[in-house]
C-alpha cells in the first residue's frame, strides 16, 4: 500500500479520535512531531525538535526579525565602545521567570557563564571573551579580545545558544542538559509535563512580560492564545498527515516532498514552507590533485552547470527549490546579488574554452556522493552528465554517508564532493568560511575579507563585506551552491496567525484557533 492509500485509510479511524477530543482540544494545539527530543536545555542542544518545543519557554537577549536581524528579547538595547572590545547590555525591567522570580542581571550572568563554557555554539564567541560582568541589577558588560562583528547573531540564535536560565538553577551546571524541573524561563508557555511515548506539554504563563512592538519574525508582541502547546510524538508520516485531515492534530512536520501539491490543494490544508531553506554544496579540493589552485578550472566547471534541472529531477514541485545563487535567501538581511551571474550557465561550450585554457588534459576529476541523502545523488548524476558533454571526466564515486566523510578528511582520496548546509544566523558559520573544513579554502584574499568581517560591528559594513566575500566564492570557487530546498509543515486551516511561512521553527504565540 502507498503512502497516499495509508493515510486515506488512516483517516477515518482517526476521526472517530477526533470527535471523542475535540472539546477538550479546542484550547490545545496538538502538533504531531517526528520523535521525542533528547533534552530541552538549549544551551547545550542543538537538536531542531527541541528548539521547535523549548523556544516558547526559553528565551535569549535577542531575537531575529523577519529578516533575520538580530533585535533584544530580554535585551532592551546595547552599546558598543568605540574599539569594538566592549558590549553593554541593557535589561528589560519587570521581566518574570515562570517560578514567580524577577530576571536580573545575576540570572542572565550565570546563564552566559555556563553558556560560554559549556554551551554548544558558546565556545565561537566566548573563544574571543576577556570578561563578563554585571553592573547593578539590570544591566552586563562583555569585553573582547578583539572585535567580534558576528556576537549578536550568535546571541539571537536560541538553537545551541544563549537562554537565559534562572541563577538559582544554572549556577553550578555543566555540559550535562538540565533535568525537565529546572525548565524554568521567561517565555509566553512554561513547561507542564513530559510524558514519554506521550507527549511535552506546555502551558500559558499568564504573567509573561511581552516585548514591545508589533509581531515581526521572532522578535515583536507575543501573546499566548491557546491553554497548551502539546507536542505528540508521531514517527508514521502517513498518521501525521492523516491526523491533521481528521483533527486528531493541528499541525505536523517534515511532512515529504512527493505529497506536496496533493495537500497544497486541499482546503483543509495549510502548507506552511521553511523560511531557513538547506542548500546543496559541492566542495572543491584546495589541497590536492588537479583543482588546487587551479581556479581557472575551477571556474570552468562552475560554467558547465545548469542547476534547474537538477533541481526539478532532485526536488520536484517548484514550490519547494530556487535557483537562488546567493548564499541566503530573497528577504534575509544577508542577500547578495554579488557574482550569482556565475550560479548556472549551463554554457558547455564556454566550459571547453575555459578548460583548455586552464590547462585541462582530461584527466579523471574524482566527485564523491552519497546514496543516504537522495537529492545529493540525484543531483550529482545530473551534474555529471553536463560536466561530461563539456568534455570533463568525471570520476563519480558513490559511498556511505559515514565512508565519505571518513574519504573527505582525506586531501587525496577526492576532487568534489557533495554535502548540504542549513541555515545559520551569520555567514561567519557557514562551513566554506571555516579553513580547515575539508576543501581547505584558506587563500590571502579569503584571509583578509574575514579579518575585516569579523572585526567590525556595524551591520551594513558586515554585509558590503560579505557581498565582496561572495563574489570571491564565485571568483575562486572553493565550493558551488546548487540551490534552495525547501522543507514543509503541514497545519489545519482552522489555525489562524501562522503565516505563509517559518523562519527556522515554527512558533505557536500569536497563533489562534
Amino acid at each position: 500500500m502507498n503512502l497516499r492509500n495509508w493515510i486515506r485509510s488512516t483517516a477515518l479511524a482517526s476521526s472517530m479520535l477526533a470527535l471523542s477530543s475535540a472539546a477538550f482540544a479546542d484550547g490545545v494545539l496538538r502538533y504531531a512531531t517526528v520523535g521525542e527530543p533528547p533534552s530541552l536545555d538549549q544551551q547545550v542542544v542543538t537538536s531542531d525538535l527541541a528548539t521547535t518545543i523549548a523556544h516558547h519557554m526559553f528565551e535569549g537577549l535577542y531575537t531575529f526579525n523577519a529578516s533575520n536581524s538580530p533585535v533584544p528579547l530580554l535585551a532592551s538595547g546595547d552599546k558598543i565602545s568605540d574599539d569594538g572590545k566592549t558590549i553593554t547590555i541593557a535589561l528589560r525591567k519587570g521581566v518574570k521567570f515562570h517560578n514567580g522570580q524577577k530576571m536580573t542581571s545575576a540570572d542572565v550572568l550565570a546563564s552566559l557563564k555556563r553558556w560560554g563554557e559549556f554551551g554548544s555554539r558558546g565556545s565561537l564567541l566566548f573563544s574571543n571573551v576577556e570578561s563578563v560582568d554585571a553592573n547593578g541589577d539590570y544591566e552586563i558588560t562583555i569585553k573582547l579580545k578583539t572585535p567580534f562583528g558576528p556576537w549578536k547573531n550568535l546571541m539571537a540564535f536560541i538553537n545551541g545558544g544563549p537562554a537565559i536560565y534562572p541563577a538559582s538553577v544554572i549556577e553550578g551546571k555543566g555540559k550535562e542538559p538540565i533535568a525537565p524541573k529546572d525548565y524554568i524561563g521567561t517565555g509566553p508557555y512554561k513547561f507542564n509535563e513530559w510524558l514519554p511515548n506521550r507527549h511535552v506539554e506546555l502551558v500559558r504563563f499568564d504573567d509573561y512580560s511581552s516585548p514591545d512592538g508589533e509581531a515581526d519574525g521572532y522578535a515583536g508582541k507575543r501573546v499566548a492564545e491557546f491553554d497548551a502547546l502539546r507536542f505528540i510524538p508521531v514517527s508514521d508520516v502517513g498518521t501525521r498527515v492523516a491526523g491533521v485531515r481528521a483533527g486528531d492534530y493541528d499541525y505536523a512536520e517534515s511532512i515529504p516532498g512527493d505529497l506536496f501539491e496533493e495537500l497544497d490543494k486541499d482546503a483543509s490544508i495549510a502548507t506552511i514552507l521553511n523560511g531557513g531553506p538547506i542548500f546543496g554544496l559541492v566542495f572543491m579540493n584546495s589541497k590536492d590533485g588537479p583543482l588546487k589552485e587551479n581556479f581557472a578550472l575551477r571556474r570552468a566547471i562552475q560554467s558547465a552547470i545548469n542547476k534547474v534541472p537538477a533541481l526539478q529531477i532532485a526536488i520536484g514541485p517548484e514550490k519547494l527549490w530556487r535557483s537562488n545563487g546567493s548564499f541566503l535567501p530573497e528577504g534575509n538581511v544577508w542577500y547578495t546579488d554579488a557574482g550569482i551571474e556565475n550560479f548556472s550557465k549551463g554554457d558547455a561550450e564556454g566550459a571547453k574554452t575555459m578548460a583548455a585554457a586552464a590547462g585541462y588534459k582530461g584527466d579523471p576529476i574524482k566527485f564523491m556522493v552519497s546514496t543516504n541523502y537522495p537529492f545529493h545523488y540525484d543531483t550529482a548524476i545530473v551534474y555529471t552528465k553536463q560536466l561530461a558533454q563539456a568534455g570533463f571526466n568525471i570520476d563519480l564515486q558513490v559511498y556511505d554517508w559515514a565512508t565519505l566523510i571518513e574519504k573527505r578528511a582525506q586531501p587525496d582520496q577526492w576532487d568534489l564532493f557533495f554535502t548540504h548546509h542549513g541555515f545559520v544566523p551569520d555567514p561567519i558559520l557557514i562551513s566554506v568560511m571555516n579553513d580547515n573544513y575539508p576543501g581547505w579554502w584558506n587563500t590571502p584574499e579569503k584571509a583578509a575579507l574575514k579579518a575585516k568581517f569579523t572585526a567590525t560591528s556595524d551591520p551594513a559594513e558586515r554585509k558590503a563585506i560579505w557581498s565582496e566575500i561572495q563574489a570571491l566564492i564565485y571568483e575562486q570557487v572553493p565550493t558551488m551552491k546548487t540551490g534552495d530546498v525547501y522543507t514543509y509543515n503541514i497545519a489545519s486551516s482552522k489555525l489562524k496567525g501562522l503565516g505563509e511561512a517559518t523562519l527556522i521553527w515554527p512558533s505557536f504565540w500569536n497563533v489562534s484557533k
